[in-house]
């Protein structure tokens, strides 16, 4: 019997019909290992990994992972995207108006209200991305002492 095991970070751009290169594993790795992250974040940490890549190049390899469905980009409005690497699930975002922090919250499980529109206009509705604006707890007491 053979025990089962997580593929590697290269099986899974393979896997995903990306060629495997030493940024691309980097890109994924950084997105998973951090929450929530900017591509200027990104970028750093992978030049620590990796040393230099270009800013263009990450935005490349973060959209061919993004298209891969390997990670996802978020749109907060009046915010630049940000992306993570929770995919393949139909979860929302809290978001902080005050210090932009990000938390993701899970949608309701069994039937997904959000996933039902008032009129879907003929869509075959499979996703919903909602965000949640607010304080998080360190702004709201910080306010409210």
């Amino acid at each position: 019997m053979t025990a089962s095991r997580n593929p590697t970070t290269a099986e899974e751009l393979r896997g995903a019909g990306l060629r495997v290169t030493a940024a691309r594993v980097a890109l994924l790795e950084t997105v998973r290992d951090g929450d929530h992250l900017g591509a200027e974040a990104i970028a750093s940490e992978v030049r620590g990994r990796v040393g230099h890549i270009s800013v263009q190049a990450v935005y490349e390899g973060l959209h061919a992972l993004t298209a891969a469905g390997l990670i996802r980009r978020l749109d907060p409005p009046g915010s630049p995207a940000l992306y993570e690497g929770r995919v393949g699930d139909n979860h929302h975002h809290l978001v902080c108006r005050s210090c932009g922090t990000v938390a993701d919250v899970d949608c309701a499980v069994g039937h997904a209200p959000c996933l039902t529109a008032s009129d879907d206009r003929g869509f075959a509705v499979d996703e919903a991305e909602v965000i949640y604006w607010g304080l998080c707890p360190a702004c709201s007491t910080a306010r409210n002492p």
